[in-house]
């Protein structure tokens, strides 16, 4: 276990300092990057928001808030708390038109920063746990490296920056056609900053 949490942050930390980052859009508040690399595409969404970063630290770790502003999230329930930094939460997503619902095992690991340039981080990646084998009902998904970094701007506002990486199989929709689904991804971000301010 301490292995998993320990490489699921660095997993994070080594995707979000990769050179080749493109910026695909640009908004007043919102950035959207693009980073292929064989079969992965990865992206990053960065946020500027207006609360001091501890607070959004707060509220973008725990994944029962996620409902909130995320429509992909259908429900999001806690399987594990493995200490205070690590849960394992139960997460279903809704159907779409050319997908089943899908349901994701994922270990969420959280990390204050060390030093005051480093950011806070929330590391997700999915797990495989006994006690909840796939059900007919959903299709099992995977999430290889998502999660967020918060850096601190001012007393009062920070960067929030989401990542995930995803093969064609996890996210058909966003894997297609990025360029049409950066709306939804905007849309999401949109959603996640008024949750947050």
């Amino acid at each position: 276990q301490a292995y998993l949490s320990y490489s699921n942050v660095a997993a994070l930390t080594h995707l979000a300092a990769k050179p080749g980052w493109e910026i695909t859009r640009t908004l007043d508040d919102i950035k959207i990057w693009t980073h292929e690399e064989g079969d992965a595409l990865s992206f990053k969404v960065e946020m500027q928001v207006k609360i001091p970063s501890h607070l959004a630290f707060y509220l973008l770790s725990d994944f029962t808030l996620r409902q909130q502003w995320d429509k992909h999230f259908l429900t999001c329930e806690v399987l594990q708390a493995v200490s205070e930094e690590e849960k394992i939460y139960y997460v279903t997503s809704p159907s779409t038109r050319s997908h089943e619902s899908r349901d994701f095992v994922i270990l969420v690991s959280q990390r204050q920063p060390c030093k005051p340039c480093e950011p806070y981080t929330v590391a997700v990646r999915s797990v495989t746990l006994s006690a909840v084998p796939p059900s007919p009902k959903f299709s099992r998904s995977e999430v290889l490296c998502a999660g967020f970094q918060i850096h601190s701007s001012s007393s009062s506002s920070c960067t929030v920056c989401y990542f995930n990486q995803v093969t064609s199989g996890v996210m058909p929709y966003l894997a297609a056609n990025l360029t049409g689904s950066s709306k939804s991804i905007e849309d999401t971000a949109l959603e996640c900053i008024k949750f947050l301010e």
